[in-house]
């Protein structure tokens, strides 16, 4: 796949610089950038290259992109997971084992991995030639941080990927714009750029008020009346809510006629916990199937609504979405990554991702105020939304 313009000029920072923050808005392609460089680095000699994700299933989807590229050039390139999911590939966190495959496995290597379980490869003392940093924000997490260090440290070439750096202000806390430990920026694209040449969506923010719940209500109930609410509101085919809790989607779809609602609009519906797994359409599935008809649902004609507190916000990859919901407050960082879920190009000739605030109390004022702002910042500004530690 040839690479976008800016995806060019990523890639010649990363061939000019041995480490570095590479700031690209949620949709610009960063993962290109990344599987552009690693071939690079094969191209010149057996190489190990480490790829770092916040959660399990992102290393999941990563691995898959990395290999559907790299394999047509490298039949066999040796792959091994550290974390623990499932996946088809070797998989391990125990040291020994990591150790073992690395000197046994010959030729060009590549490790997927999250910033959990980072730290393993660290006490296996594996040398790493390139290691990239996906949602590098999450980085500066107190328990990742060591390991991020000792890898930025040691490794020959490290970069940093995100669209919503993290900085600090307090030297007793990590943040990016620690230049020994990140490097420098060397490639930042605003998001304007992006919309301008057609490679994202811009959102169109839409806050409303919404009925509060009296006394003596159902609280689901009146839940599932806002909620379906705006669904009728907004009217469009494929829509991401981002729930309050774990407890709100299932009370939701328990206690109250929110999915039958759904079914009458012609809406099939599914929704994705850390807590109760995958469930479409009242189904339990594995989280495989769970992605497969979420993206094959984004794609086609299919109508639905998708349910989630935050496992889908940062970095997956969801075809077809047009509209967020947004039912609780988030920081800067979460609001930015979520309204990015909706900016992707689609197939259904959509001009803008609708990002959405029901109003009914005072976190509704909040949210919808904390949206407005961030859309200002990266759409208007052209800036990345940071997000900055005081204390």
């Amino acid at each position: 796949m040839p690479l976008r313009p800016h995806q060019t000029d990523a890639v010649k920072a990363m061939t000019t610089f041995d480490k570095g923050q590479v700031i690209i808005p949620t949709g610009g392609g960063k993962t290109m950038c990344m599987i552009d460089d690693a071939i690079r680095q094969f191209d010149s000699g057996h190489k190990t290259i480490v790829v770092v994700a916040p959660r399990i299933l992102l290393a999941e989807q990563l691995s898959s992109e990395f290999l559907e590229v790299i394999r047509e050039k490298y039949h066999h390139i040796q792959v091994m997971h550290v974390h623990s999911g499932e996946t088809k590939h070797f998989s391990t966190t125990k040291v020994d084992m990591i150790q073992k495959w690395m000197n046994f496995c010959w030729g060009n290597k590549i490790i997927f991995t999250t910033y959990h379980s980072l730290h393993r490869l660290v006490e296996a003392d594996v040398v790493v030639d390139t290691i990239y940093f996906d949602e590098a924000h999450n980085s500066v997490q107190k328990n990742f941080f060591p390991s991020v260090k000792h890898f930025s440290n040691w490794a020959k070439r490290s970069y940093f990927f995100t669209a919503t750096p993290k900085h600090s202000l307090t030297p007793f806390k990590a943040g990016m714009n620690d230049s020994k430990v990140y490097g420098n920026v060397i490639c930042q694209v605003p998001a304007p750029k992006l919309v301008d040449e057609g490679y994202i969506l811009p959102p169109k923010v839409e806050v409303y008020q919404t009925r509060i719940m009296q006394k003596g209500e159902i609280y689901s109930e009146v839940e599932s009346e806002q909620m379906l609410n705006s669904i009728d509101k907004i009217d469009v085919e494929k829509i991401l809510i981002c729930a309050k809790s774990t407890k709100q989607i299932t009370n939701l779809v328990s206690q109250s006629d929110f999915c039958f609602e759904l079914g009458l609009r012609g809406y099939k519906w599914m929704y994705i916990t850390a807590k109760t797994g995958a469930i479409i359409n009242g189904k339990k599935v594995n989280r495989e199937q769970f992605f497969e008809t979420l993206n094959q649902w984004g794609k086609d004609d299919t109508k639905f609504v998708v349910l989630h507190h935050s496992i889908l916000s940062e970095g997956i990859n969801v075809s077809g979405l047009e509209a967020v919901l947004f039912m609780r407050n988030m920081d800067y960082i979460s609001i930015s990554q979520t309204i990015g879920r909706v900016i992707r190009l689609g197939k259904c000739h959509k001009t803008h991702g609708l990002v959405c605030v029901p109003v009914y109390n005072n976190v509704g004022i909040t949210t919808a105020r904390k949206v407005e702002a961030v859309v200002d910042t990266v759409f208007n500004r052209g800036e990345p939304a940071i997000s900055v530690i005081t204390k």
